[in-house]
């Protein structure tokens, strides 16, 4: 799944750079701050999305004695700076706006929706592909928010360039630009939100503490269950480390094995470290196993 990630990303980073210059250019003639926001917007996506790009191609590395996780992480690092970056343009894009309600000027509607309209399909091709993907890949989801934006900035600016043409009014360039620069917010917090909660080892969304604890207290020969950690090395890969206090009589081997299974099976956590602890464990069973 994730080399099929990769691929999209890479696809999107191409169409999105490729394109980028065509509204820089457009945004200059036109005098339309709608399609300069929009093409300054891609080309952070660009960097965001080769940022992304170089998130999964370093996490193809193997693990090492200093990284015994690997480089998988990094994928949830880029997704944490694409959902910064994404904020940093948000506001630029809000002090432009409000500076043009202040000093307007002229829009050439004509070439700006042109633009408008090729920059919008771009987007919707670069976000179909991107939204094929997993979803549950932060480094993918970042980059599917990168283009929302740009999908969101493109229908900004072809409104802004429908209502001058009919009407006249300039300030709509700016002010559809605020309106695609809140939405653009709320997209870049969730995102930093998300990617900030994996980074600080945080419980994952989709695992409930109580819920796993109790689960585990009705496991034959499990007495008791302290120190349960959970959190995440990306969202593809839950982690948990616990201590479980063996029931007297009960088979230590056996009590970890129904552990692992249960974690496994019930919540989809593979990589588990078990320490039994115990009367039966007096044969030195304490020792943590995976």
């Amino acid at each position: 799944m994730t080399a099929d990630s990769e691929k999209r990303v890479k696809f999107a980073m191409y169409l999105t750079g490729g394109f980028m210059l065509a509204e820089v250019v457009g945004g200059l003639i036109a005098g339309s701050l709608a399609l300069l926001a929009d093409a300054g917007h891609m080309l952070s996506d660009t960097v965001s999305l080769a940022l992304a790009l170089g998130a999964f191609r370093l996490g193809h590395r193997a693990a090492t004695r200093k990284l015994t996780f690997g480089y998988a992480r990094f994928q949830v690092l880029a997704a944490f700076v694409n959902g910064l970056t994404l904020i940093v343009i948000a506001v630029a894009i809000l002090i432009a706006a409000i500076k043009r309600l202040w000093l307007p000027s002229d829009v050439l509607a004509g070439p700006m929706l042109a633009i408008a309209v090729l920059g919008l399909v771009v987007n919707i091709v670069a976000f179909w592909v991107l939204h094929k993907g997993d979803q549950e890949n932060l480094n993918l989801r970042g980059a599917l928010l990168h283009v929302m934006g740009d999908l969101l900035g493109s229908v900004a600016a072809i409104a802004a360039s429908i209502i001058i043409m009919t009407t006249g009014w300039n300030e709509a360039d700016p002010l559809l630009s605020l309106l695609a620069a809140v939405l653009i917010l709320r997209g870049a917090w969730v995102l930093v939100k998300r990617s900030g909660h994996t980074l600080l080892e945080g419980t994952p969304e989709h695992l409930d503490h109580a819920d796993i604890d109790a689960g585990l207290l009705a496991l034959e020969g499990v007495e008791s269950v302290h120190d349960l950690h959970l959190w995440e090395l990306t969202p593809q890969s839950p982690v948990a480390s616990l201590h479980v206090v063996v029931a007297t009589g009960a088979v230590a081997t056996e009590v970890q094995q129904r552990v692992q299974t249960y974690l496994r099976d019930e919540h989809k956590i593979s990589h588990a470290t078990v320490q039994l602890e115990g009367e039966a464990c007096e044969q030195g069973c304490v020792t943590p196993q995976h």
